[in-house]
């Protein structure tokens, strides 16, 4: 899973005072304060005090009609960056901390945290404190609309009784979303299978995995487990059996969960005069409007819709040729596409997934991915001892190369353990500020094997440190503004974007320059074949993007209250190439809709539509210095200062296309 870590949207951040301004620079650096779960109840409640003392302060400050907004809108963010010293921190050690209790003390902190967050956008004192300033440029003009938006999609414009109902839906809203990513995070159940059961699979694998007192080896649902298990496994009864826990691991539980997010979104939307949750939410993105989201998706579904059948049709005559059968008697079923599929990679690209471990050793990795960004963006990545949640996890600061400025920092979580949020993802815990000097940091976490990553796997390190450096490398005025504070359908891009340097021979060459001991070099040879397993299954992969999509819309629309989410499911996945297997439960496990990306999930395509429009600025060379500091400079150091479609354009010269999106989708984009 690629995706941002959605934080308190319409909370603000903030830096040191303005009396500091002149130490900001040479200031030490800013790391992440550590937490006992047992202080964490009485510092939550004292830091939510602290800001409620401070907005008490600013909501009465005698402002006229069109007072300068420089100072009001410097001191909102002060306000807010001081509590994002602490919810920051308190939002990722909910999903990475080790400690059962502590994550659990976070979690409650957080629902306290969103209630405060209504509460103050609920406040008319302040609404119209924001409304009274006079801006000067377009950047304050860009924050105080960011910040009005925050009040007027909390209600400060509904009436009393309304407001009362908005809130108790978002307090209930954050403890359901909560509930259910716990009840997948934490599941604990592990499968049970036998030896001749994991035949086919690497011994270095086996040989990682636990027994039980009847000598069977027992798989929980972290990747590492789960796909090279789908992958390689033999056993088509026990891919079956694994492939269904699997999506099931949220348990009923979360399928009633998911119905009532919609309904309360659903009555979000009513309060005010929405016809659906989606229409409330796309004001604010890119598209603006559901129809424009559905047109999209309907062209994107037309187009790869009869490439998803031909691949299916390609997987079952291959499969009749393996097993001398009749194409017939071949079929492909869901808990067997990724089986056969690396099947037929091997044979016809002679491409290995677990062998490219070889080439791509996972510090190895680290070190080249170190290395190109350094050289694209002209920074330094150095590490440094500070504390951590766990003894695995790495610090680095993040130097400019030329000034030896600070820019900020960045933690590593790359390996799974117990209770860890089990995808992969980078949240930007603080945001930085040039006002003030504020540096940000960004988290980024995975699940990594150990010892070598296969060429997906590589491809979603690339993906989350485009994010980390989104965010590192931000350098707004304002901290609420910075990093990944992007419109949600847009936050994507520059992580799609970097994962071409994954994909070319270019960059992928210099992974061996890092190994130690040696490794074997990606050569002309096996970049041909990457390239033809990564342009392999492209129906696949964006017929299931678009049914992600069209589901998540589905479920969000102006007839959300009459909608099942498993009924609607296993009638949406059931129209596709490989249909629906009973009993599965996907929409109990999809996080996304749950964590932030409801009525966001097409943002994947529409991000990719920018990143492949602005990777054409490459060209030939993707270790263009020179481009790689004009896109620094116009897309990463802006953050959302300013709207999407104006970085892009700022960074392209040009409006933006769609052209290389569909040349992708079809295999027609040169590369």
């Amino acid at each position: 899973m690629k995706k941002q870590h959605f934080k308190f949207t319409a909370l603000c951040m903030l830096g040191l005072g303005m009396s500091q301004m002149a130490l900001a620079e040479t200031a030490p650096r800013q790391t992440l304060p550590s937490f006992q779960a047992k202080d964490i109840p009485t510092m939550c409640n004292a830091k939510i005090a602290d800001v409620k003392k401070q907005l008490k302060t600013f909501e009465n400050k005698p402002l006229k009609n069109e007072t300068a907004a420089a100072p009001i809108l410097a001191e909102w963010d002060r306000i807010f960056a001081s509590f994002e010293d602490f919810y920051g921190p308190i939002g990722l050690y909910s999903n990475v901390d080790p400690d059962e209790a502590l994550r659990k003390a976070a979690e409650d902190c957080e629902i306290k945290i969103s209630q405060f967050q209504t509460d103050v956008y609920q406040n008319p004192k302040l609404y119209q404190q924001i409304k009274k300033i006079k801006i000067a440029d377009p950047i304050e003009a860009k924050f105080r609309e960011d910040i009005l938006e925050g009040f007027e999609k909390t209600g400060i414009q509904l009436s009393a009784d309304k407001q009362a109902r908005l809130k108790a839906i978002f307090d209930e809203l954050a403890k359901i979303e909560q509930e259910y990513a716990r009840n997948v995070r934490d599941n604990p159940e592990k499968l049970e299978f036998s030896l001749d059961e994991l035949k086919g699979l690497p011994q270095s694998y086996i040989d990682g995995l636990k027994k039980n007192d009847k000598g069977n080896y027992l798989l929980g649902f972290e990747y590492p487990d789960y796909r090279p298990f789908m992958e390689l496994a033999d056993n088509d009864d026990a891919r079956k059996r694994y492939q269904i826990a699997f999506t099931r691991r949220g348990g009923e539980k979360n399928l009633a969960l998911l119905k009532q997010a919609m309904d309360l979104r659903y009555e979000l939307a009513k309060l005010f005069g929405k016809s659906s949750y989606a229409e409330w939410v796309l004001k604010s993105r890119m598209a603006k409007t559901p129809e424009t989201v559905n047109k999209f998706l309907a062209e994107v579904h037309a187009t790869v819709a009869p490439l998803e059948k031909k691949e299916v049709q390609t997987l079952r005559e291959f499969k009749a040729r393996s097993l001398n059968i009749p194409v017939e008697q071949a079929s492909i079923e869901r808990w067997s596409e990724a089986y056969w599929s690396e099947k037929l990679r091997k044979a016809k690209y002679q491409v290995d997934q677990e062998q490219l471990r070889q080439y791509f050793p996972t510090q190895a990795s680290q070190d080249w991915l170190f290395a190109i960004s350094e050289n694209l963006y002209g920074i330094k990545f150095k590490p440094a001892k500070v504390e951590v949640w766990q003894d695995e996890v790495e610090y680095y600061d993040v130097t400019d190369a030329k000034t030896g400025q600070l820019l900020g920092g960045l933690y590593m979580d790359k390996f799974p353990r117990k209770g860890k949020y089990g995808h992969a993802a980078v949240w930007g815990v603080y945001g930085g500020s040039s006002l003030t000097g504020r540096k940000p940091i960004s988290a980024l976490v995975t699940n990594f094997n150990r010892n070598g990553l296969n060429s997906d796997e590589l491809e979603t390190f690339v993906h989350e440190f485009g994010h980390a450096l989104h965010g590192i490398l931000s350098n707004t005025r304002f901290s609420s503004q910075s990093g990944t504070s992007v419109e949600r359908d847009f936050v994507e891009a520059p992580s799609q974007m970097y994962e071409e340097w994954a994909r070319r021979k270019e960059t992928l060459s210099k992974v061996a320059d890092y190994c130690k001991p040696d490794c074997p070099r990606v050569d002309d040879a096996l970049i041909a074949k990457l390239n033809a397993v990564h342009s392999y299954g492209r129906g696949l992969h964006y017929a299931r993007q678009t049914l992600y999509a069209q589901y998540d819309m589905a479920l969000h629309g102006s007839d959300a209250r009459e909608v099942q989410p498993l009924k609607v499911w296993e009638k949406m996945e059931g129209e596709t190439a490989l249909g629906y297997v009973p009993t599965t439960e996907f929409p109990g496990q999809f996080g996304h809709i749950m964590g932030g990306y409801q009525v966001g999930y097409y943002g994947y395509m529409w991000s990719e539509v920018m990143a492949l429009d602005m990777l054409s600025a490459f060209g030939d060379n993707l270790n263009n210095p020179e481009v790689g500091q004009h896109y620094r400079q116009t897309i990463l150091s802006q953050g959302g200062q300013k709207p999407a479609k104006a970085l892009v354009k700022d960074f392209l010269g040009r409006e933006p296309d769609n052209k290389a999106f569909f040349d992708e989708i079809t295999g027609q984009r040169v590369k």
